[in-house]
């Protein structure tokens, strides 16, 4: 059994194109079955998507990678060639450190941050739910989650993390003079919006609203940071009146046009608009951006900012490094001993179990049958003792009259050492 990781991430491909290969947590469970479906040896398979990367995991044939990469590029619609030029492979131990790294948040746009464990821990589970998830990619990913949990209580990895949110009101509070006087819209309302309110919220701003596909959801949101609930469709009506957006959904398209947001500068009187855009596809137009009094940013705009400390860091990394060398080893030792190829031994005791259930089970079948006709219970087992012992042995005592003399006597010595090791 083989492991492999094929993937794009903020370090190798463009938001956009990242943007082609985002899937929302609901989507993967049924994107997972079209792809077992499309691969005739349906392998162990997690596809993780978040902002900043798309990854499939799988355990089977490396021979899988190939097609996987060609039904990926047609699920993003594009061509195979261009998502080669920005796709890494990762195979057998890279494949597993990289695994340990993206849980542990080293590999991370924000180094060390928390979030990526939870949406790894969400991915396994709607792979599990999917029944993609094989004994494979379990142990690697129950040894991921082990490792972040070691890294992140043993070394300073996280310490003073800056997070995305975070330098959105870092940027925010450099374009304002005081953040107490703006007014703030967040479109959306899950993981990623909740922190950015939070983050907004402590500085108490003049005013701030919600606006989310489903009501209900956004006025719970809302009623935490006493903000106003609007409708997606009353975002073009009551855009001009906010100084900051701040928008992350799981749409496929924009939400916020280049038009509505002319139209809103117009009423503000081409006063300045701070946005920022969260969200993989970009829910705010591109060409909002070349507009002049629009300062909007992107998840990858934000790459600088959130740097900051990382150089007070490197140690922790270090650390962080060691741990995970320590998993990769552990865990190829356990993949190994599961390869005949490489000298493994539990598919031969897997085989070994499964002869000794088939004897006792058909012994025990005898012996119910001997019962039911009224056979004395010393009786039966003796028979059924007796049963179990001439076919386990069978096999052994056949050896041992095979052969010559030299592999006779290699083979007593082998029985002699299994079956009388009392007298060894």
């Amino acid at each position: 059994m083989s492991v492999w990781t094929l993937g794009i991430n903020h370090h190798t491909a463009p938001l956009d194109l990242r943007g082609r290969f985002a899937f929302a947590l609901d989507q993967i469970q049924p994107t997972l079955n079209g792809y077992r479906q499309s691969l005739v040896r349906q392998p162990e398979a997690t596809l993780l998507s978040t902002c900043n990367r798309t990854e499939l995991y799988g355990a089977g044939d490396q021979s899988a990678v190939e097609p996987t990469l060609v039904w990926l590029a047609q699920t993003g619609g594009v061509s195979t060639h261009v998502l080669k030029e920005h796709a890494y492979v990762l195979r057998e131990g890279e494949a597993a450190r990289h695994a340990f790294r993206v849980a542990s948040g080293l590999d991370s746009m924000v180094l060390g941050e928390a979030q990526i464990l939870g949406q790894m821990k969400d991915a396994v589970r709607a792979a599990d739910e999917a029944g993609a998830l094989g004994t494979t990619l379990h142990q690697l990913f129950q040894r991921s989650f082990s490792v972040a949990k070691q890294v992140r209580s043993s070394t300073e990895i996280g310490a003073h993390s800056i997070s995305m949110t975070a330098a959105a009101v870092r940027l925010a509070s450099q374009l304002f003079e005081d953040l107490k006087d703006i007014k703030v819209l967040f479109v959306g309302a899950g993981e990623m919006i909740e922190l950015a309110a939070t983050h907004f919220a402590a500085k108490t701003p003049k005013a701030m609203a919600i606006a989310n596909r489903t009501l209900e959801r956004g006025e719970k949101l809302a009623g935490r940071f006493g903000a106003e609930v609007l409708r997606l469709a009353d975002i073009p009506d009551r855009l001009h009146e906010y100084d900051a957006v701040i928008s992350c959904t799981a749409s496929t398209l924009p939400i916020i046009g280049l038009g509505a947001v002319e139209r809103a500068l117009k009423k503000r009187k081409h006063r300045p608009m701070f946005m920022v855009d969260l969200a993989v596809p970009r829910d705010i137009e591109i060409e909002v951006k070349g507009l002049s009094d629009v300062y909007l940013y992107t998840v990858d705009d934000l790459a600088s900012v959130v740097q900051t400390g990382k150089d007070n860091r490197q140690a922790a990394v270090a650390q962080a490094e060691a741990i995970i060398d320590a998993g990769v080893l552990s865990f190829m030792h356990w993949l190994d001993q599961r390869d005949p190829d490489k000298g493994g031994v539990v598919p031969l005791i897997q085989q070994i179990n499964a002869q000794a259930d088939s004897w006792r089970a058909a012994e025990l079948a005898r012996a119910k049958k001997l019962l039911a006709k009224g056979e004395p219970v010393e009786a039966v087992l003796e028979a059924l003792s007796k049963g179990l012992t001439q076919k386990m042995l069978h096999g052994t005592l056949a050896e041992l009259h095979a052969g010559d003399a030299q592999t006779r006597a290699a083979t007593a010595h082998t029985v002699s050492r299994l079956f009388l090791r009392e007298k060894s």
